[in-house]
């Protein structure tokens, strides 16, 4: 059975984790293609920087999103990735729900949609200081969409934003965008370079890559796992439905990613992280 032996396979090697949207689901927040998740089409850089309807747009759905995936919890898989001791975790996720389990070191390699990036002056500031500002400026505009759905990256389906009004930096006046890589903008280098050289350091005897609750659609994450596979580095993956990295995996298991990382945290012996109040 692959997860059986995919525990054998993990049991003793040193480890890089490879987190997506799926890992989080147990704790409420939906992912993008998981089976039976809807089409998705985020809102690329391109879009966002277009004009005033397109920010209206935006951050009209995400005060909406934001408002409900900051009350998310770390889940059993978040506290399990704490536990492993992993060499590095990378995480394609902006939830910031690794980093309020504890893991060290990490990547969000999307960024953290908590903070927020003014394209003018570059000046940086928390997402909850800009809620703030939103909910003084659209009184009533939460409580009046209460009802639509939530998003992976705390954006809505919402499509009349019409009244919505945005802010601008305090700063300089420029336009505000969450810092999280859109798509359309590529990942920051020295972001990239850590995670290949994580990877690169894994021995084919002594490390493995493993991957949890990724479709690896996107060339951001799927890279590590094709440069894993290129140095021999066995490849595990861990995921409900097929993945764009299955061709390279020593392993594909179809599983939830809480009860699979639970179970290889004791597989290696080590003590569970307690959960973590949000």
């Amino acid at each position: 059975m692959s997860v059986l032996a995919a525990l054998d396979l993990l049991a003793d090697r040193r480890l890089v984790l490879l987190t997506g949207a799926g890992l989080s689901t147990d704790s409420g927040i939906p992912d993008y293609r998981g089976p039976g998740s809807p089409a998705r089409t985020p809102m690329t850089y391109q879009e966002l920087v277009s004009g005033p309807e397109a920010q209206q747009r935006y951050w009209a759905r995400s005060h909406l999103g934001w408002g409900r995936m900051r009350r998310a919890e770390p889940n059993a898989g978040h506290r399990a990735c704490a536990a492993l001791g992993a060499e590095l975790l990378i995480t394609q996720n902006v939830d910031g729900l690794h980093e309020e389990s504890g893991a060290d070191p990490m990547i969000a390699l999307h960024g953290r949609i908590a903070d927020v990036v003014c394209l003018g002056c570059r000046r940086t500031s928390s997402r909850a200081a800009l809620q703030a500002r939103l909910e003084e400026l659209n009184p009533g505009w939460a409580a009046r969409h209460a009802s639509v759905a939530v998003r992976p990256d705390g954006d809505v389906d919402l499509e009349e934003t019409a009244g919505f009004v945005v802010p601008a930096c305090e700063a300089c006046g420029g336009i505000l965008k969450p810092d999280v890589v859109f798509f359309g903008e590529n990942v920051p280098k020295p972001r990239v370079e850590r995670c290949y050289a994580a990877v690169d350091a894994l021995g084919p005897d002594d490390g493995a890559l493993l991957v949890a609750g990724s479709s690896l659609t996107v060339m951001s994450g799927f890279r590590f796992v094709r440069h894993a596979a290129k140095l021999g580095v066995p490849v595990v993956i861990v995921n409900r439905g097929t993945t764009r990295g299955d061709d390279h995996a020593t392993y594909k298991v179809e599983a939830g990613c809480s009860e699979f990382l639970s179970a290889l945290v004791g597989r290696r012996g080590l003590a569970p992280v307690g959960k973590t109040s949000g």
